[in-house]
């Protein structure tokens, strides 16, 4: 990041910099990226709790922002109320995203895996009891809903999502699934 400028300008200097950013004057983005980053990376990287992805919701932020500025009405806020409202949406979106929820349910692993692995017997192996086969007799609409659930790790919203179905029929295909399999393992 550039160097640090006060965020807020004197609201000439503000009228000046909005006009020369909807005249697509690139030296105003840059001008714009100077006095405005490093607030936003602060705003962002406070919801994304991760630098990596901070920095590109950042740089998506910074493209939307450039690519939507014909949408700003200087009669409804300063622009950096405009900006920050654009960064903080981004942020919030990123972190409901299934990309990035998934990722975080994951972390860690390659850090625990040694400590995982030497802490489990070396016989068992979970493939051995074959509980994929198990789920093989289950009818498609059954198995493909534990398949989501219970090796892939989705929630049910999740597997609602992917499926493109009602929550509730999620949980009852769940529910029956999971009689049958009892009864299967019994």
């Amino acid at each position: 990041m550039s160097e640090t400028l006060p965020v807020t300008l004197p609201p000439a200097a503000e009228a000046a910099l909005v006009q020369r950013l909807r005249e697509r004057d690139e030296t105003a983005l840059s001008e714009f990226y100077d006095r405005y980053s490093a607030a936003l990376y602060g705003v962002i990287l406070r919801i994304v709790k991760k630098e990596e992805e901070a920095e590109d919701v950042l740089q998506e932020a910074l493209i939307k922002i450039w690519n939507s500025f014909a949408g700003y009405d200087a009669g409804k806020g300063r622009l950096y109320t405009w900006v920050l409202n654009i960064t903080r949406n981004l942020s919030i979106d990123k972190i409901r995203s299934r990309q990035h929820r998934v990722g975080n349910r994951t972390d860690g692993l390659d850090d625990s895996y040694a400590a995982l692995t030497q802490a489990a017997p070396t016989t068992f192996r979970p493939e051995h009891i074959g509980l994929r086969e198990i789920t093989q007799q289950l009818i498609p609409e059954q198995r493909e809903i534990i398949d989501l659930l219970y090796f892939e790790g989705f929630t049910q919203s999740e597997a609602a999502e992917q499926l493109n179905l009602p929550l509730g029929t999620v949980k009852t295909r769940a529910r029956t699934a999971i009689k049958v399999l009892s009864k299967i393992i019994r």
